[in-house]
């Protein structure tokens, strides 16, 4: 009977833990459950269970048919134990199908047993002490040891059953022990926090890459990446190619054979004296074959012949050192299959260079060899101009004769100007007359070359939707006058033109009125495309007003590691990156490394400098323009991470080598791409100009002296990005739309209350060296520690006594205080900080209303939640300005008389202060005044001050506000 019961009592315990250890996702798949030796153990002890009378129930509980479960056969055998165990169940077929082999599976759980031999006695000590434990400590080993353990001491129990083949006294206390076990483990099983998510390592990491700038040479132009070796093949062209002796034709192509990597040129038709001009390039490091087979092949019979054939020893290629001239390509005597010349040549060079070769940019690449077609060109590194850009100004001054429709009628006329796809219009005239003036101003963003012109037209507003235009003119911008230095430019009047007939594509045109304006394209501003603080370039749009060259920035892209896969293919996924770096008006961007989450690009790029707080910003971007060519479903290339470098936290001449997280901003979330390597270094090429810099406005001067608002710049700034991209979206290969948005951050101005959050913790993380100051002032002044009070007294007595020495004390402890933290200076560049950003800490709901668009998609209680949120914190702000207008009032009120007490009392007050200080030198008024302010706790009384209490009894106009009162249960 007592083998009975302990062997029952040890299958439901069993049954129970599965349970448990299934839904608590401590086994992942059924993979592991089979080979962890559970179910060994399972299968050992139905054959336990068979030799004793408790196997014919157990065996109506499994195969009789009956749909019950394990849970419910436990609540009829042990209702202590299922008081704290878990609601889980498992049908009984399923249990019976993992139970049904017995002793077969035996001599595999002894093997699991001797292989968990030091595990038994560490998990026999942890549950000895387990109740010894505290609450929180025993969670903690629970999660590490819990399960495993529980299961080890089963086993050792069931093998000294096994070995004695009878039950003893102390195998029934073991029992007993089980038990107690089991109903803890169950407890701890209800009330099981959920796991914590892992932090993401969102940390920056020196690296040591075996770069060429710890010992490059004077003529090396590889100084910040790892230098490797590409075998460039260039074939040009082909001479006296034979003909099909079938099609009578000759359609050749040329296959390049290296190790495991093939390229193929295009197929030309009905030549035998084919052109391409083609350059393939091949990582020497990957290639595994020793001979480069170039096979000149006709399309009819490409499977089975070959037109030709080259060989060449890779041991034999000569090597290309930089400024050496490109290598002279030559003809070759094509050959056959056994080696013997053929009718037909080949002309190619092939040589060993490296990433600064001329041919390393258009060539095609190993890495992107399963690309091909149109869609190589996609994954080349190019560098790219942004064009230049001016302010486009229209001052509108007035019109002349204007003619309209309807002679009885006054015109409400307005100016329209067209350029492109921007539409600007000035307000209506509030002169309703033939000769109205506007006094406006309207400013484009114009890209040179200016290939759209300017379109002026006066329209007269005759209802809600309806428009007539009175006169309209177009003005090429090639004509129009140029300001490259602040001085005025004059007015002109310009001739509209209205359309009064169209016969047979000829328009009859007739004069309608003029035009009074001022148009110019200024460059004496700085055209933003940027936000001002993340600004790459700051100089005006004339080059006379350029400053002097400071230095050189240069950058060596290295490689990225642990990319996230973007897209699936064939089954897997998988990564096509590539990187687009931004400074000024030039833009790089890498060849695209298909498939990879480590690409190695070493690719290097230097720029010109001209002021110091600049940013240079690069992104990593998977290329989705690969695979199906143009029709790709409009699908944009999505963003890996970005990192910024402002150049004044470098120190000039030295090389940083680091690791950037790739984080980017989700709407469930933070996710972390990857990691990207870079070697960054910002020459200085003259000092004094470098230092020179720190002394003059950030800003072209036209910025300060007539400045535009902060609309103007916003929206000018909102053209600029979208001619931006027009431009660039047109270069081969493009630079997509949505690449650039996201290089020149045009939402940074979108509501967030994540960023909100931060920027309020930025503005007391700043005020927060006053709270600091304040509150040691008041311990000291309070006598907290008597000693440093004395010195604090004495050290502004003898201030006071000496007026001359309190300049340079001050200036003396700003010093004392950055030799100080010399030593402590931050080491590395900045990167992004999400603690700062506060990413982590962000609410779905948070991030799903900073992802939205503008103006909003969603609707219904969404938008109401939101719109309520936003109500509270716009409420708590009206609340604290209107607590700093009512302070700011009461001062005002000292002096309004509009408490006539209050006035009286604080100009009978002046009159005594102006005879006293009058009277008494300043330094002893300090004096006195610091030492009431030091006097000791003693003397004080913890109410407010007599200044305190009077200011704040004077009357501000917050009487005279109207308020409305809610209702207070709608409140709450």
């Amino acid at each position: 009977m007592e083998m009975e019961v302990f062997l029952e009592m040890l299958l439901l315990f069993l049954s129970r833990l599965f349970l448990a250890h299934h839904a608590s996702m401590y086994v992942n798949s059924v993979r592991e459950l089979r080979t962890s030796g559970y179910w060994d153990l399972i299968c050992f002890i139905e054959h336990l269970c068979s030799k004793s009378d408790f196997s014919c129930k157990y065996h109506h509980l499994c195969v009789g048919g009956k749909q019950e479960s394990i849970a419910g056969r436990q609540e009829e055998s042990s209702p202590s134990i299922l008081k704290a165990s878990i609601a889980v169940t498992i049908p009984i077929a399923t249990a019976h199908a993992r139970l049904k082999t017995s002793w077969e599976s035996l001599c595999s759980f002894k093997g699991c047993i001797m292989k968990t031999k030091e595990c038994k006695t560490a998990s026999i000590s942890w549950i000895e002490k387990s109740s010894k434990r505290s609450w929180s400590f025993q969670k903690k080993a629970w999660f590490s040891n819990g399960v495993c353990s529980s299961l080890y001491l089963i086993q050792e129990v069931c093998r000294k059953f096994l070995c004695m083949k009878r039950i003893c006294h102390s195998y029934v206390h073991r029992f007993l022990a089980f038990k107690t076990f089991t109903e803890t483990c169950y407890f701890h099983f209800e009330k099981m926090p959920p796991k914590e998510k892992p932090r993401v390592d969102c940390t920056l990491k020196a690296t040591s890459p075996d770069i060429g700038g710890r010992k490059a040479t004077g003529s090396d132009k590889l100084t910040l990446v790892e230098q490797r070796q590409f075998i460039y093949v260039r074939i040009v062209r082909a001479n006296g190619l034979p003909l099909n002796n079938i099609s009578g034709t000759c359609n050749p192509f040329v296959e390049l054979k290296i190790g495991n990597y093939k390229g193929i040129t295009r197929c030309f038709e009905q030549t035998s004296n084919p052109e391409w001009n083609e350059v393939y390039a091949f990582t020497r490091d990957q290639i595994l074959g020793g001979r480069l087979e170039i096979l000149v092949r006709d399309k009819e019979s490409a499977i089975t012949e070959i037109i030709g054939h080259l060989s060449f020893d890779l041991d034999h290629i000569p090597t290309r050192f930089p400024p050496d001239s490109p290598m002279a390509p030559q003809w070759y005597k094509l050959e056959d299959r056994n080696g013997v010349k053929i009718v037909g040549e080949l002309m190619l060079a092939v040589w060993i260079g490296n990433q600064s070769d001329d041919a390393f940019p258009v060539a095609w690449h190993s890495d992107a060899a399963a690309v091909s077609g149109k869609s190589v060109t996609k994954t080349r590194s190019n560098v790219y101009l942004s064009p230049v850009l001016w302010y486009l100004r229209i001052q509108v001054i007035a019109a002349q004769d204007l003619a309209p429709a309807d002679r009885n009628r006054k015109p409400e006329a307005y100016v329209k100007a067209v350029l492109g796809n921007l539409v600007l219009r000035t307000k209506v005239s509030k002169d309703m007359n033939l000769n109205p003036t506007w006094n406006e101003e309207v400013m484009f963003v114009a890209a040179e070359p200016f290939d759209d012109p300017l379109v002026l037209s006066v329209e007269d507003k005759m209802g809600a939707d309806k428009d007539v235009c009175l006169g309209r003119s177009v003005i090429p911008l090639h004509q129009v006058e140029k300001r490259l230095l602040p001085q005025p430019i004059g007015d002109q009047w310009i001739t509209l033109q209205k359309h009064v007939a169209e016969v047979e594509e000829k328009t009859e045109v007739k004069f309608a009125s003029r035009l009074h304006l001022r148009i110019f394209l200024d460059g004496v501003y700085h055209v933003f495309d940027e936000p001002t603080y993340y600004c790459s370039d700051l100089r005006a749009t004339s080059p006379k007003l350029w400053p002097e060259k400071i230095g050189v920035l240069e950058l060596g892209i290295l490689k990225a590691e642990g990319l996230l896969p973007t897209m699936s293919k064939d089954g897997r996924g998988t990564t096509d990156a590539y990187c687009v770096a931004k400074y000024g008006q030039k833009w790089v961007r890498t060849r695209t490394i298909v498939d990879s989450f480590a690409p190695k690009w070493n690719e290097q790029y230097c720029w010109d400098v001209y002021d110091p707080y600049t940013v240079v910003t690069i992104g990593v971007f998977h290329n989705y323009h690969l695979q199906e060519g143009d029709k790709n479903g409009g699908k944009r290339d999505p963003r890996l991470g970005k990192v910024r470098i402002r150049l004044s936290t470098l120190e000039t001449g030295r090389i940083y080598t680091h690791s950037y997280p790739l984080i980017v901003l989700q709407p469930n979330g933070l996710k972390k791409m990857g990691e990207l390597h870079l070697a960054v270094k910002f020459s200085c090429s003259n000092w004094i100009d470098l230092l020179h810099t720190y002394s003059q406005p950030l800003l072209p001067m036209m910025h300060y002296l007539k400045p535009l608002s902060v609309y103007q710049l916003d929206s000018l700034r909102h053209q600029a990005t979208y001619t931006l991209s027009l431009r660039l979206g047109r270069a081969d290969p493009p630079l997509s739309r949505e690449v650039v948005e996201y290089m020149l951050d045009t939402g940074v101005n979108r509501w967030s209350l994540r960023r909100g959050k931060a920027n309020c913790e930025r503005v007391m993380a700043c005020l927060s060296g006053i709270v600091f100051i304040w509150r040691q002032f008041d311990q000291i002044r309070h006598w907290k520690n008597s000693a440093v009070t004395i010195l604090i007294f004495s050290l502004f007595v003898a201030m006071v006594m000496s007026p001359k020495l309190i300049l340079p004390a001050f200036f003396l402890a700003f010093f004392v205080i950055g030799v100080w933290r010399f030593p402590k200076r931050p080491r590395h560049p900045p990167h992004m900080d999400i603690k700062l950003s506060h990413a982590e800490t962000a609410q779905i709901d948070e991030l799903d209303e900073e992802f939205d668009t503008f103006p909003t998609s969603k609707q219904g209680e969404a938008l109401k939640t939101r719109y309520d949120r936003l109500r509270g914190i716009a409420g708590r702000l009206m609340m604290m300005i209107g607590d700093l207008a009512t302070q700011l009032e009461r001062i005002h009120a000292l002096v309004s008389w509009r408490d006539p007490r209050a006035t009286a009392m604080f100009l009978i007050f002046c009159l005594i202060a102006c005879i006293l200080v009058h009277k008494v030198q300043f330094k002893y008024l300090v004096l006195v005044t610091w030492t009431y302010a030091m006097r000791p706790p003693r003397l004080r009384v913890g109410i407010p001050s007599i200044p305190q209490s009077f200011l704040r009894r004077l009357p501000a106009k917050t009487d005279s506000m109207l308020f409305f009162v809610g209702d207070m249960l709608q409140l709450l």
